[in-house]
């Protein structure tokens, strides 16, 4: 007779969690979007539930590392992981071999934010719009290039989405993260790439790139003037950085739902939530059934589009 007692234990310790400090890792160095999320979620949580939120950056592996460490970790809620598309729908596709599984090792919690995707060009580009973009690309097969934060990363594969989509064969040239393509997209080494709101801004507000469509079912409020490819006959192009909480597998679904509801909580808030729109982040707080929903059918959108183009990292 042991299990009432043992779904006794869960309960209790759901109830009176979090009893000590969370440890959040982050598959990302400080200073970028999942970062900027992790840290000002997590101060407030922290001043929600009285306990300190400790963000512990562990970058590499294409977030992999991160990822192992928490699949390894004790299911207690204690240790908790920002997960990214690459983490959780990416990287199975991608790679042969995985030092974790998304589906069996880690546990969603809640979808923080979504970073929607934007097609930007350099200052020297002639193309007057996206549909003008999209012409010119088509007539000059393989002789147009594009960047992107790095092989198998969300503005990767967005490109490789309106590739498919459009019709167009492109070269892609892969930079380590978002600030360096940027830089040589502002100074004319590369013509175009896709970029998130929150790398892009400044950028985009200096006047240094110009954004000619948003892969998103909506415009942007940053970008009201500029087109969702569905109005530019792209029905399928949608494409964003997808940023979540996971927790182990394993974890209590009490002691998950108990950090989705403060999680939610803390996004609600009207300073966390301005502090994320203004960085360019659309702030989400779903439950854990809906972010694992999410996850599923973007594994079949994405697994779909790495085997069609034979994208990988191995």
């Amino acid at each position: 007779m042991a299990l009432p007692l043992l779904l006794g234990a869960s309960v209790a310790h759901a109830q009176s969690y979090p009893a000590k400090p969370i440890r959040w890792l982050v598959p990302y160095p400080a200073g970028g979007g999942s970062d900027f999320l992790a840290r000002t979620i997590g101060q407030q949580l922290s001043t929600q539930v009285g306990q300190p939120v400790l963000i512990d950056n562990k970058p590499g592996g294409n977030t992999a590392i991160a990822a192992s460490e928490t699949a390894r970790s004790a299911p207690d809620g204690y240790t908790i992981l920002s997960a990214d598309n690459g983490t959780m729908v990416f990287n199975s596709a991608l790679y042969a071999k995985l030092s974790y599984s998304p589906e069996k090792d880690l546990t969603p919690v809640t979808l923080m934010g979504r970073f929607p995707m934007i097609l930007v060009v350099g200052p020297d580009s002639d193309a007057k719009d996206a549909k003008d973009f999209i012409a010119k690309a088509k007539a000059n097969p393989g002789k147009v290039s594009f960047g992107s934060a790095g092989a198998g990363s969300p503005h990767h594969l967005a490109m490789e989405l309106l590739k498919v989509t459009a019709g167009l064969h492109m070269v892609h040239i892969p930079y380590r993260g978002a600030a360096p393509a940027l830089a040589d997209l502002a100074g004319g080494q590369i013509p175009a790439m896709m970029v998130d709101m929150a790398a892009g801004a400044a950028f985009i507000k200096s006047g240094k790139i110009r954004p000619l469509a948003v892969a998103n079912a909506t415009r942007l409020a940053q970008l009201p003037d500029v087109p969702t490819f569905a109005e530019l006959g792209y029905k399928s192009v949608e494409a964003a950085a997808l940023v979540g909480i996971v927790a182990p597998a394993g974890t209590a679904p009490a002691v998950v739902n108990a950090l989705q509801k403060q999680v939610a909580t803390a996004i609600s808030q009207p300073a966390v939530k301005q502090r994320l729109v203004d960085f360019g982040v659309e702030p989400v707080g779903n439950t854990p059934q809906q972010y694992a929903d999410l996850l599923r059918s973007e594994v079949v959108r994405w697994h779909k589009l790495i085997k069609d183009q034979k994208i990988s990292l191995d």
